[in-house]
Order: C-alpha cells, then structure tokens, then sequence
C-alpha cells in the first residue's frame, strides 16, 4: 500500500488534525485519509445493507408490512 510523508506541517495544523480526529473517534492518520478521501471525492464501496439503509434515511424510513409464509419449508434433498 502507498504511503505518503509530509514535511513542515505546521504544529497548529497537526493539532487541529488531532482534534479532528479525536472528535471523529478515530486516528490522526485515519482522519487524514478521510480529509483526502473526501476532497478527491474518492467513494468506497459500501454493502447492500449500508445502501439500503442510507436510501431509506433519504426518504425518512419506508414503512413496510411484512407477512411470513407459515407454511414449513421442506427440507432440501440431494439426490
């Protein structure tokens, strides 16, 4: 994995990134990598459940009626 080394950061600004992180609950380099990611609009790829939860959040929740069949299922055979 690449990694990156940046000089003369200035010590207000690495304090301010300790912060950030801090209230982000994560590391200094974490933070980091979020700051960089977001501004290079760089997406990760996120699982169905996340997409579906962040679709429902947009439109303030669906509100579903969900009926289980009662009937068993049989059991699988191979043959």
């Amino acid at each position: 994995m690449p990694a990156v080394t940046i000089r003369k950061l200035s010590p207000e600004t690495h304090r301010a990134l300790k912060l950030r992180a801090r209230s982000h609950r994560r590391s200094t380099e974490a933070e980091i990598r979020a700051i960089l990611d977001a501004a290079l609009n760089v997406r990760e790829e996120i699982g169905i459940g996340s997409a579906l939860k962040a679709f429902g959040c947009r439109f303030r929740g669906v509100a579903l009626e969900v009926e289980r069949d009662p009937t068993p299922a049989r059991p699988m055979r191979f043959e």
